[in-house]
């Protein structure tokens, strides 16, 4: 097993007043030789949206995009037609393909609403744009692992033009959760939303991140109680 340490206060950092980001990876201005992506994963930003602010119209090319509210709920439209409502508890996902335009406002006026925005390389280039999103139970993630973004539809996630999976668990205080990449030298990125974890010796608080890679199954053992993202992701194209 290998793995590499990304603590919190070490991720990239903006402030443009309506809108508080940090950077998992290299991203905007923000560039750091030594964090520009893990394996096909190449964006994890922690975005804070003043109320009334967002993103306006704006294009990406061949990206599998995912947005996870985390707080609070953003208002979505792109040039598939889609125009609605993203809340917590949901998951949404855009094959950017050949192209998309698409905008993200928070849609409360007076909130602030905190998302995380992941993008990940695509398996195919220049597909043809599409947009899902669904809703989850977040009781079906106490202590097991929910798949949200799968390849494979039949694990009940998000459909990704990727052999990429995203789980998100919520561990009790002194549980493991046990993971297993589904493809063989898949690796995986875990990324703790909430309270503290032990993973490979290394301890993780929140907004902590660390790479595992090289190995078959690690273990997840909540030092008090947590909420963790798991993205699995190829480490070669």
């Amino acid at each position: 097993m290998k793995t590499i340490f990304h603590p919190a206060s070490e991720r990239g950092h903006v402030n443009f007043g309506w809108l508080d980001s940090h950077h998992s990876f290299s991203f905007g201005h923000w560039y750091d030789p030594e964090k520009v992506h893990f394996g096909m994963l190449r964006v994890l930003n922690d975005d804070i949206v003043e109320g009334g602010g967002g993103f306006g119209l704006h294009p990406h090319d061949n990206m599998e995009i995912v947005s996870i509210p985390l707080k609070g709920a953003l208002q979505h439209k792109d040039s598939t037609g889609t125009d609605g409502v993203i809340n917590t508890g949901d998951v949404q996902i855009m094959s950017a393909g050949s192209g998309i335009k698409h905008s993200e406002f928070n849609s409360s006026k007076t909130d602030d609403v905190n998302f995380l925005q992941i993008w990940v390389f695509p398996k195919k280039r220049n597909i043809e744009p599409r947009y899902d999103q669904k809703t989850f139970d977040v009781k079906d993630r106490q202590n097991k692992w929910q798949i949200v973004v799968s390849a494979d539809e039949k694990e009940g996630g998000l459909w990704i033009n990727q052999d990429a999976r995203f789980a998100l668990g919520k561990i009790d205080a002194g549980k493991e959760l046990d993971f297993a990449p589904k493809i063989k030298g898949n690796g995986v990125y875990l990324f703790v939303i909430d309270g503290s974890v032990e993973v490979a010796g290394t301890k993780l608080g929140p907004r902590d991140a660390t790479g595992i890679y090289d190995t078959d199954r690690f273990s997840v053992k909540a030092l008090d109680k947590a909420e963790v993202l798991a993205i699995e992701v190829p480490m070669t194209a």
